[in-house]
């Protein structure tokens, strides 16, 4: 492939197309060589053909882009994370379209692990033996906090993530904002302070610890052991966010729940507006259907009740009639007339019926009741 200039007069003129693809065929001239740095914002995802990464010198800070191929990285089961030390073997690479350097990596070998990231993982060990990390400590989130604290950084758009995702879910929330600086020389005092000040607020119910993504460096802070401490021991609940999804400082650890972005974590402090509005209408319609539903139960009780009672006097006297009836029958039976009416008499002294025949002597006039009449008698004879 050639690179063609335009000739104005005495003048070569390249594009920048064609600048670009200049020293992109020169550079693939130049031998294959070995870099070491650590490595940061390590990027993978098995969608992807290469693995993004940046080569860092500790000592100077200088950086330098680095792809390789996803099959080529998975084959050599490094397991890399940020903060390693490594050599890469590649060459020098141009991306034409962007006029940006990189280096295409074409091997890769772990020579060393961090400073840094040996000494995090020396802290991460001490505290995980502390128990600051166990499940059981982690506290759940209230569903609707009086205010939500946010910590974060002046300038950082995850500020701006989680106050827009807060808005549109829920826009009564109130936000209790702390800005502060989040890297660099004294970033750790600084995030320990803020986190006491939302704490301290009396409405914050829950605090978000908000930061975008950066480099390993830039994200230190919030690995700090001090940091640490104050996260586990925030008397409401925190949500870490801070970094990417990759990305995993202690403070994430501590915190009783991670979030995987800012935005993600607007959503799980503040319920959504919408859905609260749907389940109350849901509600209100299933209140509705069970008001009618009661009411019209209640309206076939109270008929068949208004039935029964219509119903009632009737039964009562035809009751009472037959109870009548029976009691009439009885008092038949029981009266001296139907004793009369069997042939029987009934004998009276002094109008008294008589029952023993000591109570009459020879010649006592007695009247004697027959079913139909009577008569009056004298007695002759007393048998006792």
């Amino acid at each position: 492939m050639t690179v063609e200039a335009t000739i104005y007069g005495d003048r070569k003129v390249f594009t920048v197309a064609a600048f670009n693809r200049g020293v992109g065929i020169w550079l693939k001239r130049l031998p294959e060589v070995w870099v070491e740095g650590e490595v940061t914002e390590l990027r993978r995802n098995d969608a992807w053909a290469n693995v993004f990464f940046t080569l860092k010198d500790p000592a100077s800070g200088a950086c330098l882009s680095a792809t390789m191929s996803r099959r080529r990285f998975d084959a050599l089961e490094l397991g890399l994370v940020d903060g390693e030390s490594v050599q890469a073997q590649g060459r020098a690479e141009l991306y034409e379209a962007k006029g940006e350097l990189a280096f295409r990596v074409t091997t890769i070998e772990r020579f060393g692990v961090g400073e840094h990231l040996a000494a995090l993982e020396r802290l991460k060990q001490a505290l995980v033996a502390e128990g600051l990390f166990a499940a059981e400590r982690k506290r759940p989130l209230p569903r609707f906090p009086r205010a939500v604290g946010v910590l974060t950084g002046a300038d950082a758009a995850a500020r701006g993530d989680v106050l827009t995702g807060i808005q549109a879910r829920f826009p009564p929330a109130h936000v209790v904002v702390v800005e502060t600086r989040v890297q660099g020389r004294g970033a750790a005092e600084r995030i320990v302070a803020g986190l006491a000040s939302l704490a301290a607020h009396p409405a914050v119910d829950v605090v978000v610890l908000a930061r975008g993504g950066g480099s390993f460096e830039d994200l230190l802070p919030f690995s700090d052991e001090r940091v640490v401490r104050a996260v586990a021991g925030c008397p409401v609940p925190v949500v870490s966010a801070v970094g990417h999804e990759q990305d995993t400082p202690l403070c994430d650890l501590a915190a009783d729940v991670r979030a995987s972005t800012p935005t993600a974590a607007a959503r799980l402090v503040v319920p959504a507006l919408d859905e609260l509005q749907a389940g109350l209408e849901r509600a209100r319609v299933g209140l509705e259907r069970s008001v009618r539903q009661l009411l019209t139960r209640d309206g076939e009780r109270l008929g068949r009740l208004g039935e029964r009672l219509r119903a009632a006097p009737r039964l009562l006297l035809e009751r009472r009639r037959f109870a009548l009836d029976r009691t009439g029958a009885r008092l038949q039976a029981l009266s001296p007339r139907a004793t009369l009416a069997r042939g029987y008499a009934i004998v009276r002294l002094g109008g008294n019926a008589l029952k023993d025949a000591s109570e009459v002597t020879a010649g006592t006039l007695v009247d004697i009741e027959l079913r139909s009449g009577g008569f009056a008698a004298r007695a002759e004879e007393v048998r006792r």
